[in-house]
């Protein structure tokens, strides 16, 4: 699926600067953290922080990192509470555009976003004005090289999975409900399976095209503005850009 470019984002993220990997770090970190306050430090007893830790070994982060990040979190008894709030607008030609942030600070961030969305051609709306576009699903994803397609799919379907996607060249995506993300995610696991990614994403029903070099230029810069903001984790959209389909 084109639309959700999250294979792509991350494909782009793996060529970026060490400033860029910081960047993920801090903002998994923040993840960690919020997991932490709100169901303890035990990822046994606390199946968001398990999540939270998965996605954290996928993006690189050094285990040392990830149990430091944790410490501290369930020590920190006086520092910033984060609220996680999900904005939600349209990019140039009506591309649906949902964002996710976890913020100590409501109105930065709300300034932050509307102002991307202002500055290169879109709107921000109320809540629900895009969302009804998009569909939740774990996703999990794990690189073809080396990986028996037939075997995986196969151990895919006895762990729950709902969905065995192909079209990839470099990836075989694994859907699942959203509650069974590590469920599924687990039993690949043990089955020896690695992967690039494995989380819940919001999946278009439709895409849009864009050809005006203009509205190219901006959805590009909006997306790469939301993504390097500190307070923001992850963006989802209905774009359907050319470079997902190379």
């Amino acid at each position: 699926m084109s639309g959700h470019s999250k294979w792509s984002t991350i494909k782009r993220k793996k060529e970026k600067t060490d400033n860029a990997r910081a960047k993920v770090f801090t903002k998994i970190g923040r993840e960690l953290a919020v997991a932490v306050k709100q169901g303890g430090p035990d990822p046994a007893s606390n199946s968001k922080l398990k999540d939270v830790i998965a996605k954290a070994k996928a993006a690189n982060i050094p285990n040392d990192n990830i149990e430091r990040a944790i410490k501290k979190a369930a020590g920190d008894s006086d520092g910033s509470n984060y609220e996680e709030i999900i904005y939600e607008g349209y990019g140039p030609s009506g591309v649906a555009i949902i964002v996710e942030a976890l913020t100590d600070n409501r109105n930065r961030t709300a300034g932050d976003v509307r102002h991307f969305f202002d500055k290169y051609g879109g709107n921000m709306g109320q809540s629900g004005c895009v969302s009804f576009l998009f569909s939740r699903a774990g996703v999990i994803n794990i690189e073809k090289e080396d990986v028996d397609e037939e075997k995986l799919m196969e151990a895919a379907i006895e762990a729950g999975a709902e969905d065995f996607l192909t079209e990839d060249e470099e990836v075989f995506e694994v859907r699942t409900a959203p509650n069974d993300l590590g469920m599924v995610r687990d039993a690949l696991e043990a089955a020896g399976y690695s992967f690039v990614s494995a989380e819940v994403e919001y999946i278009p029903s439709t895409t849009v095209k864009l050809t005006s070099e203009d509205d190219l230029k901006n959805i590009s810069t909006m997306l790469e503005c939301f993504e390097d903001n500190d307070d923001v984790q992850a963006v989802w959209h209905n774009w359907e850009n050319p470079e997902d389909a190379e």
